[in-house]
């Protein structure tokens, strides 16, 4: 995992989204693995929560209540942004929190992070490019132009 490099579209996207929003990572790796992939990024996260911290893999709810405990915000002024279902959008939601499903393409459809589920996401984009896109306004609007 630490050899792993970042979706071609996130780097780019994390810095859009950094320049108008605190940004947390809540990870299913341990801090060191995390440590490895952090550079890779692109942006300084605001908090890093992971199940090494926690002590509990997700879906459990303690990675969530962690990072409430730690991020000292109220779940209604989350948006909670994330590829697995299973892992992170079903307990999001059971938590209150709006979420974000980033459905990419799987070749494994069906399975794992994507196991099908009753449970929506509040809203589905392809990719963190789209959601950047969505949530941040032009260049032109940010200068007053």
């Amino acid at each position: 995992m630490a050899r792993w490099q970042p979706f071609a579209d996130t780097v780019e996207a994390l810095r859009l989204l950094k320049k108008r929003y605190r940004l947390a990572v809540l990870s299913n790796i341990d801090d060191d693995l995390f440590a490895a992939t952090a550079p890779k990024l692109g942006v300084e996260f605001d908090h890093v929560i992971t199940a090494q911290q926690a002590r509990a893999y997700k879906p459990s709810r303690e990675v969530f209540r962690l990072a409430e405990e730690r991020i000292g915000m109220k779940p209604e002024e989350w948006l909670h942004v994330a590829q697995s279902v299973y892992h992170d959008i079903v307990p999001a939601k059971t938590l209150g929190l709006a979420t974000v499903w980033v459905n990419r393409s799987s070749a494994r459809a069906g399975i794992g992070a994507v196991r099908a589920s009753t449970v929506r996401a509040n809203l589905e984009v392809p990719d963190l490019k789209t959601l950047a896109a969505a949530v941040s306004p032009p260049e032109s609007t940010r200068s007053g132009r």
